[in-house]
């Protein structure tokens, strides 16, 4: 038996190390980041097809959030390119790409909950995705260098 005492490794399991970090938040956050460049990219299609061709969307009931679907497009547009910004920072091990890709995928949620009448299934796997990669963001604290 030994008397002195050893820094133990993450298992597997996602047990904590005493730096606080696990091999299993990386992971999970470089998942995040792969899933924010996704999302980032359906959100580029879904802006420039409300931009250009907004007769391609159907056109729901009134709706209490109601703007006008190139506004929407703009919107989603804007928001893809800050998620993809903060997905590739988080591959790039930047420190700032944490805190922008959770403020980006939270503005994504709201803004596709106000989206719902025009895409509702689209809308709510996307709002599920933004919940998951927040979910892996909270947690993960970049290396430094």
């Amino acid at each position: 038996m030994s008397t002195h005492a050893t820094p133990h490794r993450a298992e597997s399991g996602g047990a904590a190390t005493p730096g606080g970090r696990t091999e299993f938040t990386t992971t999970f956050a470089l998942f995040a980041a792969v899933l924010m460049l996704l999302a980032g990219a359906c959100g580029v299609l879904t802006g420039i097809a409300s931009i250009v061709q907004d007769e391609v969307l159907v056109r729901g009931p009134q709706y209490t959030y109601t703007l006008d679907l190139a506004t929407w497009g703009w919107i989603h547009l804007v928001l893809a390119v800050l998620l993809g910004a903060a997905g590739a920072g988080v591959l790039w091990g930047a420190s700032w790409a944490r805190a922008l890709g959770i403020t980006a995928a939270a503005l994504n949620i709201v803004a596709h909950f106000a989206f719902l009448p025009h895409f509702p299934i689209w809308g709510l796997m996307l709002i599920a995705l933004n919940v998951i990669v927040i979910w892996a963001l909270v947690p993960y604290r970049a290396e430094k260098a």
